[in-house]
């Protein structure tokens, strides 16, 4: 039996997350079913996370495991482009140890929100559109507290069955894209999410940006450890999973 970890991107408009569903398209379904056909073998694959419905991913990591191992992962890489859909596109097929985990031997994962404070044709399917005036030195205020709190049951989906939820959140800023000064990116990074996480912190950020809350009373929001206290979460079209990183001695091959 071989592992391999796979890297890929995917548009999720079209999808009902990533994680397999009995009557919705979903991104590991396509993949496994693309993946089945050029191995000519049940392929299952096991993703880094879930994402919700509508939620973007510029890198996505998962593993499955064949009988022999894959004869050449780049020729590989090329037919799974050419087979799966215009809006999933694989970057890498890498082989790692046989018991690594995309999920679990992740170390750390990133997020990255779109915000566009004008409206934008090219952007509707990938940032959320909001054009109320923000002061966003008052969200990277809030934003910075993150990374002193480790509990955020306040943005915890209700009955997600969470066996904690601690999370060690090592950045959280907010910046201004060079290409675009109409676009606004928020990024956070951590060694785990809760689902609904990022949004219901986005959201809740960009109250305290219109004036709704102040910085204190963020704090004070986060400190509740309630998730009535939090804003509605953002749209899902602005939340992309940008990175999930691993320890080098995962891998048995090199780039």
């Amino acid at each position: 039996m071989a592992r391999y970890f796979i890297t890929l991107s995917y548009d999720g408009a079209a999808y009902c997350g990533w994680q397999r569903q009995p009557d919705a398209p979903t991104v590991q379904q396509a993949l496994e079913k693309a993946l089945s056909t050029l191995l000519r073998c049940s392929v299952e694959v096991v993703g880094a996370g879930r994402t919700d419905t509508g939620v973007n991913a510029s890198k996505y990591v998962a593993h499955f495991d064949v009988e022999q191992p894959v004869e050449d992962c780049q020729q590989l890489v090329y037919k799974l482009n050419l087979v799966l859909p215009q809006d999933i596109a694989v970057q890498q097929v890498r082989r790692v140890k046989d018991d690594a985990h995309a999920r679990f031997d992740a170390i750390e994962r990133e997020y990255t929100y779109y915000l566009s404070q004008r409206k934008n044709p090219f952007r509707r399917h990938s940032a959320w559109q909001y054009y109320v005036p923000l002061d966003f030195n008052a969200m990277n205020l809030a934003a910075k507290t993150l990374l002193e709190w480790n509990d955020f049951t306040t943005f915890a989906k209700l009955n997600s069955n969470n066996k904690t939820n601690i999370c060690r959140v090592v950045c959280a800023e907010w910046r201004r894209s060079d290409d675009d000064p109409d676009l606004w990116i928020f990024t956070i990074r951590a060694d785990r999410f809760l689902r609904n996480m990022i949004r219901a912190i986005v959201g809740t950020l960009v109250d305290v940006g219109r004036g709704r809350y102040s910085v204190e009373d963020f704090k004070r929001i986060v400190h509740s450890c309630d998730l009535s206290q939090s804003s509605a979460g953002a749209p899902a079209q602005g939340l992309f999973l940008s990175d999930v990183q691993y320890g080098e001695g995962i891998y048995l091959e090199k780039e």
